[in-house]
């Protein structure tokens, strides 16, 4: 469906390894190391840096000339990155990256025909690319029929016929040809475009350009089920009041070869590498200033490479008053939690919980954030406001139980926790988490233990590969005295996580009750040198493993006063 992708890494490497051009020590190697580590690392302002300086030492390096391109594409700076593309094109050296940025080049200067001839002539990025944009180019060159022509055609390339369809509607829809563009998302001519939520939008404004603004609105309730995020609420607020939309996802033909580079980035991205599904996210966002859509992609694509920094100025460009600030101010939390930024992160949501304080999602988010901080108390207070907010028939109303549950486990109050777990269990009664985690506490209490066996073993059942979840089964079966059956349970839960303190220190308890006591210290030895010193919230306690190794786990039990080691059914 896409031409063949390689990751910017990937590209980096294999030009600098198979052009004969290379670069020598004497003539900027330091900088072109630099620059390839930093490629390596997504680290684009650097590699950018770095590969520019090597450029100026040796201005004839075909594999400098691609990676500044590269680096700049993925900043979004287009500009400069188009000397050099336009360098390298004229050595007959070009590139799918140096043609992107030529393209963008014509785009914004309008050269249609320029554009035409070049895609025409031979691939200048992809097939898909391409095709799209000779669409949109015959629509900027004055010939709509040559450009529905060339959608059709493209749609015939197998697997392409969404992508075709939805860009056929759009540029219906930007000459004011609503019916024909509405005849394609509702499917009558038999044929359906890609129905993306940019494409839903597409189609409620489309409707309402067509006075149907009671049709859009059922579109809406009907894909996205009554969820409604500041967005979709304004949009759907306008049409209630009988407002007639403005068709304002492509305004013209710049905004549809924009849409081009979105379409496939948003395709690309989880199915190809983040930084290649990014380079498409900043071409539509360069050509379309506006699109918020794309910044949003781009920002989330940056805070998976971890360029968080960069992640968190591309949330921010979305403006206060933009219906989809909302979710950018979402995203821009995360990537400061992720950042180690966590205050910072706390201050956006709280600062977001005042300007929508009856939305669900918001509190929610912050409940996590803090509960992740260890913020027990604010996290309870955060989820209570989520569930205020909440349907009782809200598909994620379990997960916000099941974490307040987490929170006053946490804070040692367990009637409450227990009641949060349970509620959490009767809306979603086979959830694994939910059945593990109140299974393993009922263990850890020594109550009702046939119960949390049967729990965990259903939690095994749906998730028999989480470690978690298997060391609890292997638990609750050595507190049960089933020691032998605990074994291999605890056995399989190391391997699942090898490196868990907390599962190896139970393998170490387990091997000792069946008398396995040099691979109990083996295990508990293993267990504290994984302990992390600085997490305190963790179950692996280093100074009663270091008194199990001194004297054994029968002796620490009789000094904790716990009962001692019994096999089940022994007598």
């Amino acid at each position: 469906m896409f031409p063949l992708v390689r990751t910017a890494a990937a590209v980096a490497l294999a030009i600098s390894l198979t052009l004969p051009t290379v670069v020598q020590a004497d003539t900027g190697a330091g900088s072109y190391l630099a620059g390839r580590q930093a490629i390596y690392d997504s680290d684009f302002e650097a590699s950018a840096r770095y590969y520019t300086q090597a450029l100026m030492k040796d201005p004839k390096n075909p594999g400098l000339m691609e990676n500044v391109i590269l680096s700049q594409l993925a900043l979004g700076q287009v500009e400069r990155a188009l000397p050099v593309a336009q360098t390298l094109e004229a050595l007959g050296l070009g590139s799918q990256m140096a043609s992107m940025a030529v393209v963008a080049n014509l785009i914004t200067t309008e050269a249609y025909d320029e554009l035409l001839s070049r895609t025409e002539g031979e691939q200048a990025v992809s097939l898909l690319v391409d095709g799209l944009l000779i669409g949109w180019a015959h629509m900027g060159a004055g010939s709509v029929g040559k450009a529905l022509a060339q959608f059709d055609k493209l749609g015939d390339e197998a697997g392409l016929r969404g992508f075709a369809l939805y860009h056929k509607a759009m540029a219906l829809a930007s000459v004011g040809d609503f019916e024909g563009a509405d005849a394609i998302f509702s499917g009558e001519d038999g044929q359906q475009a890609t129905m993306t939520r940019r494409a839903v939008l597409a189609n409620v404004e489309i409707l309402s350009q067509l006075g149907r603004n009671d049709d859009a609105l059922e579109v809406m309730a009907d894909v996205f089920a009554g969820r409604f995020d500041p967005g979709l609420t304004d949009v759907a607020d306008k049409l209630a009041q009988g407002e007639t939309l403005p068709f304002s996802q492509v305004r013209g033909v710049r905004d549809g070869m924009a849409e081009v580079f979105f379409t496939i980035g948003a395709a690309l991205s989880g199915e190809a590498s983040d930084d290649y599904a990014l380079i498409y996210s900043r071409m539509a966002g360069y050509l379309r200033p506006d699109h918020n859509d794309a910044l949003l992609l781009s920002a989330s694509l940056l805070e998976n490479l971890g360029q968080y920094d960069l992640s968190v100025d591309t949330y921010k460009s979305i403006p206060a008053d933009n219906p989809d600030h909302f979710a950018a101010e979402l995203g821009r939390a995360e990537a400061l939690r992720r950042a180690a930024k966590p205050d910072a992160a706390i201050e956006v949501l709280e600062q977001l919980t005042r300007e929508y304080p009856e939305l669900q999602a918001v509190h929610s988010a912050l409940g996590d954030l803090l509960r992740q901080q260890e913020e027990y108390t604010q996290a309870v207070a955060a989820y209570d406001k989520a569930l205020e907010f909440t349907d009782e028939e809200a598909a994620n109303r379990w997960f916000i139980l099941y974490a307040r549950g987490i929170s006053h486990e946490r804070l040692k109050q367990w009637p409450q926790a227990e009641a949060d777990f349970r509620t959490a269990l009767e809306l979603e009664p086979d959830q694994p988490q939910v059945l593990n985690y109140l299974g393993y506490s009922l263990v850890e209490k020594q109550e009702k233990l046939d119960e949390a066996l049967s729990m965990i073993e259903r939690a095994v059942a749906a998730r028999p590969d989480s470690g978690y979840i298997v060391d609890s089964l292997g638990w609750v079966l050595f507190r049960l005295g089933r020691y032998d059956e605990a074994v291999g349970h605890m056995e399989r839960a190391v391997e699942l996580m090898p490196i868990d303190p907390v599962v190896n220190d139970h393998l170490g308890d387990v091997y000792w009750a069946v008398g396995r006591t040099r691979e109990a210290e083996f295990q508990w030895s293993r267990a504290l040198s994984f302990i992390d010193p600085e997490d305190t919230d963790s179950e692996a306690d280093p100074e009663r493993i270091r008194r199990k190794l001194e004297v054994g786990l029968d002796e620490v039990l009789a000094e904790e006063g716990a009962a001692p080691l019994q096999v089940a059914n022994d007598g």
